[in-house]
């Protein structure tokens, strides 16, 4: 999402593999620390007080994708814009109307990008190799 960020908003001049790498870090433990001690706990809290039927693992998957990728976008586009505004990309309308774009062109990324790419694949390989070495590790 990083490298999206900055193609879709721009820099506001040349940045360097440096400043990438470090910006990428620094998101990524933000990132990080939200999903775990905010957005995963909320999320995980109003998938379960929803009402559908949890019977089948589909919707409980949708509903935590959608409740998880809603969270993340609306705290990582605060992070977006101020690095936006770091490397001078922000000029002209209000905070509400930037902050209101980003979220939305996040969203549009990141939903599908969660749904179909990101979380089959965090799926198949928390499968493949944690759930492996749990059985392995009890038998």
């Amino acid at each position: 999402m990083t490298f999206y960020n900055l193609l879709m908003n721009g820099s506001g001049g040349p940045i360097h593999i440096k400043e990438i790498a470090l910006e990428l870090l620094i998101g990524f433990i933000i990132a990080l620390l939200i999903e775990i001690s905010i957005v995963g706990p909320c999320a995980k809290k109003i998938v379960f007080m929803l009402p559908f039927d949890k019977s089948k693992k589909i919707n409980i998957i949708i509903a935590m994708a959608t409740a998880m990728v809603i969270g993340m976008v609306f705290f990582m586009s605060f992070f977006g814009m101020i690095m936006m505004h770091l490397h001078g990309g922000l000029q002209g309308d209000s905070f509400v109307s930037i902050y209101f774009s980003i979220f939305i062109k996040n969203f549009i990324m990141a939903y599908p990008l969660q749904l179909i790419i990101m979380g089959p694949l965090v799926r198949f390989l928390f499968a493949k190799f944690v759930l492996k070495n749990k059985a392995v590790k009890v038998a």
